[in-house]
């Protein structure tokens, strides 16, 4: 187990999506279901802004549980979707492969449901040395205690407990740094509260101040 509370940075880190398909979701009691969504987006689109490596992973996906959400998938278009027969990705000799293949150490790892598609592959991961940061507020479980115990039990192993906005500032860091300025902008109009704020502030910069001049 490894555990470490340095921030994530976009040369170190790779992000893990698992199995945000229709009946999971369907199970989902402990957050409402479209934030969960808006959460998973805001992760996808921000490592798709990063330049992160970005596994994307579906259990049964034909047979039972469909297909992985597109809003995600759409993003990432040359990417390899790991459909499993296991709960837990890490058993999966392709997924395990996937995620040696990103080079990195330090993975941003959210999924349904909480206490065992992210928490079986997270036990794995921090057993085979890899720095685990979950955002839970992309995650979701069968009712709030599910989620919750599942959370702590994580915490207790080693991983890194997050949000999805904070991916998104850790990863940011400078208001200053014009690359990505724009993108992440459009992130928090798109799917959080902030948006209203950075719409409001658009206008009051821009087309208001110029008929007012």
């Amino acid at each position: 187990m490894t555990t470490d509370n340095t921030m994530i940075n976009p040369d170190d880190t790779a992000l893990v999506l698992i199995d945000f398909q229709p009946a999971m979701y369907q199970g989902v009691e402990s957050h409402d279901r479209l934030s969960v969504m808006h959460n998973v987006q805001t992760l996808a689109k921000t490592a798709k802004l990063f330049g992160l490596p970005t596994i994307i992973s579906t259990v049964a996906k034909d047979s039972f549980a469909g297909p992985f959400m597109p809003e995600v998938t759409d993003l990432f278009p040359d990417t390899e979707i790991i459909d499993r027969t296991s709960i837990n990705s890490w058993v999966d000799e392709n997924f395990r492969k996937a995620v040696a293949a990103t080079g990195r150490k330090k993975i941003v790892l959210a999924g349904l449901w909480t206490e065992a598609c992210v928490m079986f592959p997270t036990l794995d991961l921090l057993a085979e040395g890899y720095q685990v940061y979950v955002p839970t507020d992309a995650c979701g479980d069968v009712t709030p205690e599910a989620h919750e115990r599942a959370v702590q039990r994580l915490v207790q192993a080693g991983a890194v407990p997050m949000n999805a906005l904070q991916v998104v500032f850790e990863l940011q860091q400078d208001w200053a740094r014009g690359e990505t300025y724009d993108g992440v902008m459009e992130i928090l109009k798109a799917h959080s509260p902030y948006g209203i704020q950075v719409r409001f502030s658009k206008w009051a910069l821009g087309e208001h101040a110029s008929e007012a001049g």
